[in-house]
């Protein structure tokens, strides 16, 4: 065996050096749903706070039923990519329900949001065009960017002149595309969409929209940031994921029947990756009746994303520009953040913490996330408890 692979990766000490400092908040194992109090594997309970499931659907009973008989009906995998024998009616079925609810002509499934960004954004690539990126994207997008052939440009985070000075850049008549989070995961805030698709039409550019966090947050009964900004005609492809608000595990492109067309037969990670299994495909489906005939579950997650909004801030909290249930709880220091998480965890609350490099030093934070399941007394418990912590610690006065 050669031993150069383990010198070189076993230098890699940083979780050796949290872990031993007892400060390391990853890979914690849950033994129960994704619900607003969560058993861990070793008993303990905690608020859930780091959850994507916005809508509370994933641990749904419908979502559970609907998966199980597509287990029973299909089996448990598809055994091969939609390309060849991967295909199922309700991979079809699911796909014409997405189209319509975020108002495109098509779309189509991949087996996990990643490789949706990673597949699309490289086919998309073309040699001779123009790929830009807002600078605090999703890595799939980054990745997907490096895979493709055309030329990457980054602007700053929603920073509508920077945009437009990349796209001056550009060839006049090459192909552009620029791909946005619709709702950003880290930040909360949402894309300045109507500035920039007037400039997407200014310069004569595609417009993508990674709508994994504003799909069934933002928008009628959930349809996404283009529809609450009433902007989807001005929008070229719209992305989105199952594991957030759907309650499952996939993802999807939609566009014009002729960009879709193109994805399905060029988009490597579509066309060489199994396809979604039975039990995501019809949980997902479910999910998005649920999603449209409940509009009650979204107008609660919204009150109590304004009452969470209200109560950080009355207690000194810098939750920076958030729009959305994503709410950052600035640190800006890395140590004092691992600390919070280990501190907050042992009093009963699950967080998350974001650093570098997923964002620079100085924007260091704790992730807040809401789900429809949760009430105003989780809100409140975990406020108090986060409130004495961020003191003890000086983050907050």
């Amino acid at each position: 065996m050669n031993k150069l692979l383990n010198e070189l990766c076993g230098k890699y000490t940083v979780p050796q050096e949290a872990k031993a400092a007892g400060i390391y908040p990853y890979y914690k194992a849950i033994s129960s749903g994704q619900d607003p109090v969560v058993t861990m594997a070793d008993g303990h309970k905690a608020l859930m706070f780091g959850s994507n499931s916005y809508l509370g659907l994933s641990d749904d009973p419908r979502l559970k039923e609907a998966a199980i008989a597509a287990v029973q009906k299909y089996g448990t995998s598809c055994s091969g990519s939609r390309f060849l024998n991967g295909t199922l009616d309700i991979h079809n079925e699911l796909e014409e329900k997405l189209a319509k609810f975020v108002g495109m002509e098509e779309a189509v499934t991949f087996s996990t949001g990643f490789q949706v960004n990673l597949g699309v954004v490289s086919a998309l690539g073309f040699r001779g065009g123009y790929t830009l990126l807002d600078d605090t994207d999703h890595a799939c997008i980054i990745d997907g960017s490096r895979l493709g052939w055309s030329t990457v440009y980054k602007f700053k985070h929603n920073d509508m002149d920077a945009l437009e000075k990349k796209l001056k850049a550009c060839e006049p008549d090459a192909p552009k595309l620029i791909v946005v989070d619709g709702v950003y995961s880290m930040l909360g805030d949402l894309v300045p969409l109507p500035r920039l698709t007037e400039l997407a039409e200014q310069y004569n550019a595609s417009v993508m929209i990674d709508d994994a966090h504003g799909l069934g947050v933002f928008g009628k009964n959930g349809a996404g940031t283009a529809n609450h900004f009433g902007l989807t005609d001005k929008v070229d492809l719209i992305m989105g994921t199952f594991s957030k608000s759907f309650g499952s595990l996939g993802g999807f492109i939609a566009g014009s029947h002729d960009v879709i067309n193109y994805l399905k037969h060029n988009s490597r990670s579509l066309i060489f990756s199994a396809s979604m299994t039975p039990a995501s495909v019809a949980a997902a489906s479910k999910a998005l009746d649920i999603m449209q005939s409940e509009p009650e579950r979204l107008e609660h997650l919204w009150d109590i994303t304004r009452y969470a909004w209200k109560r950080f801030r009355e207690n000194g909290f810098d939750i920076n520009a958030t729009e959305s249930p994503i709410i950052p709880l600035m640190v800006r220091d890395t140590n004092k953040a691992l600390q919070i998480v280990t501190l907050a965890y042992e009093q009963g609350v699950f967080i998350t913490p974001v650093i570098a490099p997923a964002v620079p030093e100085k924007d260091v934070l704790i992730r807040f996330a809401l789900m429809a399941t949760h009430q105003k007394e989780h809100i409140d418990e975990a406020v108090e408890k986060l409130t004495v912590i961020f003191k003890e610690l000086g983050v907050i006065e």
